[in-house]
C-alpha cells in the first residue's frame, strides 16, 4: 500500500509529509468505490443497483476519483502517523495540499499534506545570568495598614445623637428637584437615601453641600454642573436641590488593644500576637510576589537568548484559550462582549490581534519551562506530590482528605504534578542564577504592580 513517505521541515515548526501509494492499490480502492456506488445509485434507464460501472464512471468518474483519493490519504495517514516522530499537533489539522486529489492509475498515487509539530526548543543561557529584582521591606506603617482594615472590619455603626455632617459619615437623607417656582418636580424624590460623606455616592454630588448639615436640618442647594463634567445627564445643566438630612451616623472604631485581638480571632491573647501574625503574613506574601517577579525575569531573559518556534496552531489555540476565559470574567456571551466592542470601534480580531504579542510570550515560557523541566529532568515524587496536595488543601481552606478525594475524582495530578516540577525548576532557576537588588520600591506598589 504505502511505497514511500517523507517528511520535510517548514517554517514556525510546521512540516511537510509526502506519502506515496502504490498505484495498484489506488486502482482498487477506485474500483471498489466505483463498485459500491453502482449498486446504490439509479441512473435513468437502469434499475437501482444495475447501473454498469462504465455508465456510473462516464458520469460520476472525476468525483469518485477525488473521494477515492481523500479515502487513500485519511487511510494511510492513520498508519503514517503511527509510524513516524513528526506527528500532528491535537489542534492542527493536516491541510491537503493542491494536486492531492488527483489520481493517475498509470503511476504511484503520490499526496502531501502540511501540518504543525511539536517545536524543536534550542535553550539558551539559563544558568549564571544576572537579574535586578526591586528592594522591597515590610514597614510598621505596612503593619498599620493591615490593623487599621482590621480595626474597621470590626467597626461598629452608631448615631450621632448630636454634632454636624462631617466627611466619612454615613448620613441618610430625603431628596427632590424644584422648578422654578419651588415646587417638587413629580418623579424626582427619594426617601432614605444613604451614602457616605466624600465618596461622592449620589446622582448630584451632594457631598460637600451637606457638610455642616444637622440632623432635621432642611436646606435648598443650587448646583450648576460644567459642560465637560463627567455624567453626561447632569453635564451643562442647573439644579435646584430640596435635602433634607434625617440622620448621622459614624463608624465607631475599636480600640487598638488586646480586646481587638482576642474579637478578630481566638488564636490572639494580646496584640502582640496579632502584629507577630500580620508581619509573617505580609513577609510570605513579599517573599511570594518577589519570587514571582525574579522567575518571571529569569525566564524571559533564558527566552531572549533561545529559540522557540510557534506553531500557528498553538498560537490560535492559546489565543482562543484567552477568549474564552475573558468571556468568563465578563460573565456576558460572545455576542454582547462582540456587540459592545463595535461601539468602542473595535471587532474580535483586532482585539486577539492585540493580544498576540501577550500570547507569544506566554506560549514561548512554557515551552522553555517544559524543555528545561525535560532536560534537567526534574521529577516529582511521591513524597513531594503529597506534601503539595497538603499545601493546597490549607490554602483552599479544605480539609485535606477532602481535596484529595476532589483532586483523584477530577483527575487533577497531572496538574499537582505539573505544579510540583514548575516550583522545582523555579527553585534550581533561583539557586544557578544572580538576583541583585534594586530601587527601592514601596510595599504596597510592589503588590499593586506599580512599579
Amino acid at each position: 500500500m504505502i511505497a514511500n513517505k517523507e517528511v520535510k521541515a517548514r517554517e514556525n515548526s510546521s512540516v511537510e509529509l509526502t506519502v506515496t501509494i502504490t498505484k495498484d492499490y489506488a486502482k482498487e480502492a477506485y474500483i471498489k468505490l466505483l463498485s459500491d456506488y453502482s449498486k446504490k445509485i439509479q441512473i435513468k434507464g437502469f434499475r437501482k443497483g444495475k447501473t454498469p460501472a462504465h455508465v456510473l464512471e462516464q458520469k460520476y468518474g472525476e468525483g469518485i476519483r477525488e473521494e477515492t483519493a481523500i479515502n487513500i490519504a485519511e487511510e494511510s495517514l492513520k498508519i503514517v502517523f503511527d509510524e513516524i516522530d513528526e506527528k500532528p499537533l491535537p489542534y492542527s489539522v493536516p491541510t491537503l495540499q493542491e494536486g492531492s486529489e488527483k489520481l493517475n492509475f498509470d503511476e504511484d498515487y503520490k499526496f502531501s499534506v502540511v501540518y504543525d509539530v511539536y517545536p524543536v526548543i534550542k535553550v539558551g543561557t539559563y544558568k549564571d545570568i544576572e537579574i535586578e529584582a526591586p528592594n522591597v521591606k515590610v514597614l510598621k506603617k505596612d503593619e498599620d495598614r493591615e490593623i487599621e482594615k482590621l480595626r474597621e472590619q470590626n467597626s461598629v455603626v452608631i448615631e450621632k445623637t448630636d454634632g454636624k455632617v462631617e466627611k466619612d459619615d454615613i448620613v441618610t437623607i430625603n431628596y427632590s428637584e424644584l422648578d422654578e417656582d419651588g415646587k417638587e418636580i413629580d418623579g424626582t424624590s427619594r426617601e432614605d437615601f444613604v451614602f457616605t460623606v466624600g465618596t461622592g455616592y449620589n446622582i448630584y454630588k451632594l457631598d460637600d453641600d451637606i457638610l455642616g448639615m444637622e440632623k432635621d436640618e432642611e436646606k435648598i442647594l443650587d448646583k450648576d454642573f460644567p459642560e465637560e463634567f463627567d455624567n453626561t445627564d447632569l453635564a451643562g445643566k442647573k439644579f435646584k436641590i430640596k435635602v433634607k438630612v434625617t440622620t448621622i451616623k459614624v463608624n465607631e472604631l475599636p480600640d487598638l488593644d488586646d480586646e481587638l485581638a482576642q474579637d478578630i480571632s481566638e488564636k490572639y491573647e494580646t496584640l502582640k500576637d496579632l502584629r507577630a501574625d500580620i508581619k509573617k503574613n505580609l513577609k510570605e506574601s513579599l517573599d511570594k510576589k518577589l519570587r514571582e517577579i525574579q522567575t518571571e525575569k529569569l525566564l524571559e531573559k533564558i527566552v531572549e537568548s533561545s529559540e522557540i518556534p510557534l506553531p500557528e496552531s498553538m498560537l490560535k489555540a492559546e489565543m482562543d484559550n484567552s477568549w474564552q476565559n475573558f468571556l468568563m470574567q465578563s460573565r456576558m456571551d460572545e455576542q454582547q462582549i462582540v456587540q459592545i466592542l463595535e461601539m468602542q470601534g473595535k471587532t474580535k480580531d483586532l482585539l486577539l490581534e492585540e493580544w498576540k504579542p501577550n500570547s507569544e510570550k506566554s506560549l514561548k515560557v512554557q515551552l522553555l519551562m517544559v524543555k528545561l523541566i525535560e532536560d534537567e529532568k526534574i521529577e516529582a515524587s511521591d513524597e513531594e506530590m503529597e506534601e503539595e496536595i497538603k499545601t493546597q488543601a490549607i490554602g483552599s481552606g479544605q480539609k485535606y482528605e477532602d481535596f484529595k478525594e476532589l483532586i483523584e475524582k477530577n483527575n487533577y495530578r497531572s496538574h499537582i504534578e505539573s505544579d510540583v516540577k514548575n516550583r522545582k525548576l523555579f527553585d534550581f532557576l533561583l539557586k544557578n542564577n544572580t538576583v541583585t537588588k534594586g530601587k527601592k520600591v514601596d510595599f504596597l506598589d510592589l503588590m499593586d504592580n506599580n512599579f
